[in-house]
């Protein structure tokens, strides 16, 4: 992601934000930035890590609670897939998710063709579709390497 496009994120984010009531307090600032940027889909406990030095006074509960807010006004998704601690990623387009089975790392990849997949399913039993997830495993290139080394 671009410089600008990280700006305009931000930008749209904050203004949402506003929008809803929600006070932009440093913390939250900071907090939104720190996702916009970060192509990793954090755990709450990275993003404190992450902002620490920054904000000293600063707690994971803090973080979680801030991370509810944004998840509560739609700015952020947050993805349980089994592990011990959610990670957090901010909404841009839909897009889906391959998943490490030996890190745990995620990648985002967008995939248009799988919009048609609601209306099927819709069409097919009858339910009204809100939304859908979906998911793909395998083993990243950088723990394909490490297995290969080892």
């Amino acid at each position: 992601m671009t410089v600008s496009h990280e700006h305009n994120h931000l930008q749209e984010a904050l203004d949402t934000l506003k929008e809803t009531g929600v006070r932009i307090t440093p913390q939250r600032h900071a907090i939104l930035e720190f996702l916009i940027q970060s192509m990793t889909h954090p755990t709450a406990d990275d993003i404190y890590k992450a902002l620490e030095g920054k904000f000293p006074n600063m707690s994971v509960a803090t973080v979680y609670n801030n991370l509810r807010v944004f998840r509560e006004v739609g700015l952020v998704k947050e993805l349980t897939y089994g592990d011990a601690s959610s990670r957090f990623d901010f909404v841009t387009t839909e897009h889906y998710h391959a998943i490490c089975e030996d890190c745990g790392k995620i990648v985002d990849f967008h995939y248009p063709g799988l919009d048609e997949v609601e209306q099927l399913a819709s069409h097919v039993t009858g339910f009204k579709v809100s939304h859908h997830r979906m998911e793909v495993y395998g083993t990243c290139p950088e723990c394909t390497i490490n297995k290969e080394v080892h």
